[in-house]
Formats: structure tokens, sequence, C-alpha cells
């Protein structure tokens, strides 16, 4: 995650991959918030794995692996200065400063334990379910640079897959992003012409996207056929926001 996307030297993938995940957490936290108080419809575990697969969050929330929304809203890291360009109300743009809260930062190692990732996941997904037999089934987005280089993550995954609530299956979503030039394939309905092995294990363990799903898709200007996965491969940064868009805004209540 320490190189660019698609060989570009001047976007690094983690602190791309980290500003995304920030911005995805402030806006679930303003979907939350009803009448001035926040209401905790989401529980949220961030893995971050490289040396080690552990819990991603920074400041106050270190360490913790669930964490609900409202707790989450509390505690950022640190709130950073931001500019935003606004309308200036004469039909132009006018660049302003606001603060962003920051709970994750970026990260990078050389390794890939994955099934180390997906068996911590598994762990924290166990200990949801026991206690939360109904509702929406828990969505796991995992995105990765590289090959597991721990093992094949394929029991993990089914295992993580055959999980679920009342409402149905858990759901896992796989994005990967390559340093590498290459075509990229975004949510296809089968693993014909995958590039390679790798590509066909990631899609191995992808849901089917439910149709909330696919109509998030579709708002976020991404079209996908009916059975399609969850899944992205060579995926470039515009995938990568497309990619926890999709993943979270079916979840939303109103």
């Amino acid at each position: 995650m320490a190189d660019g996307f698609g060989g570009s030297e001047g976007l690094r993938k983690s602190e791309f991959v980290a500003d995304v995940v920030n911005k995805t957490l402030h806006d679930l936290v303003i979907r939350c918030t009803k009448a001035e108080e926040i209401r905790n419809y989401y529980y949220i575990a961030i893995i971050g794995y490289g040396g080690s697969a552990q819990s991603a969050f920074s400041g106050a929330l270190a360490g913790k692996t669930l964490v609900p929304i409202g707790e989450v809203a509390d505690n950022p890291a640190r709130l950073d200065t931001r500019a935003k360009k606004v309308p200036d109300g004469a039909g132009g743009l006018v660049e302003q400063q606001v603060r962003f809260p920051i709970w994750i930062d970026p990260g990078a190692s050389g390794a890939t334990p994955m099934c180390s990732a997906l068996s911590k996941a598994r762990g924290i997904l166990e200990q949801w379910l026991s206690e939360h037999k109904n509702g929406f089934p828990p969505t796991i987005l995992h995105l990765t640079d590289g090959e597991s280089t721990d093992g094949d993550p394929t029991a993990i995954g089914k295992q993580l897959l055959s999980a679920g609530t009342s409402d149905g299956s858990s759901l896992l979503f796989n994005c990967h992003v390559s340093s590498q030039r290459a075509a990229k394939v975004e949510y296809p309905t089968s693993d014909t012409g995958l590039p390679d092995d790798f590509a066909k294990t990631l899609f191995g363990i992808s849901s089917r996207l439910p149709e909330s799903f696919r109509k998030a898709a579709e708002q976020t200007g991404v079209n996908v056929a009916e059975g399609a996965r969850g899944f992205v491969f060579n995926g470039d940064p515009t995938s990568v926001v497309q990619f926890f868009e999709i993943g979270t805004r079916p979840a939303n209540l109103r």
C-alpha cells in the first residue's frame, strides 16, 4: 500500500484509502444524526493488516475492535484542516477551510496476512451475531493490494459468508487495488476472463450484490447486472470510492 495506484508516483494507495475510510465514517455519523442525537444504527470495526492484523483506529479508540457509531463520532483522533470548494452565491466557487475528523492514519507493510485479518473479522462477527440474531446482516468490506502471504483465504471467507442474521447471510465484498497498470474488473457475474487464480479466489469469496446494493451502485454511476458479485480487481481511486459508497449506502436508515 506504500506504492501508487497503477504505477502513479503521486498518489500513495495507503494515504488515499485512509482518506476514503475517514470520509465514509464521517458520512455514517451524519446519516445517524437525528434531531441532534446520534443513534447507534451502525457498529464499526476496522482491521488493518500488514505486519499483523489489528484494530486500525487511532486516538482514544486505538485497540478497540467494535465501536458504536456514537462513540466513533465522539472520538476522532484529531481534526485536520482541509480546503473545500463551496458556492459563492454568484454562480462560482470559493475555497473554504473546514475541519475534517480523522479516525485512522495510513499504514503500509510488506506482508499481506489476509487469513489472519479475515480470521479476526470472523471472531468479531461471531461475537456480534451471538448478541444480535435479527436485523440487517453484517457487511464486511475487504480491501487488499496483494495476494495473501499466510495461506489460502477461501475457507475463512466461506465461513464469513455462511454466518448471518434472520434477515440473511453476512455480506463479504472484496476490492483489490494494484500498483501495476492493468485493466480493472468491476462487479462481474462470473470468474470467466479473470486474469489469474488470485482474482478467482477473491471472486469465489465475494457475495452476490443484493438488490438494494445494486440500486446503490446505480446511484454512484456503476451499472451492474443481476447476479453480480461485490468484487473489484485492479481497482483505481474511483473504484475505491465507489466500493465504499456501494458497501455502506444500502444499510442507511431513515
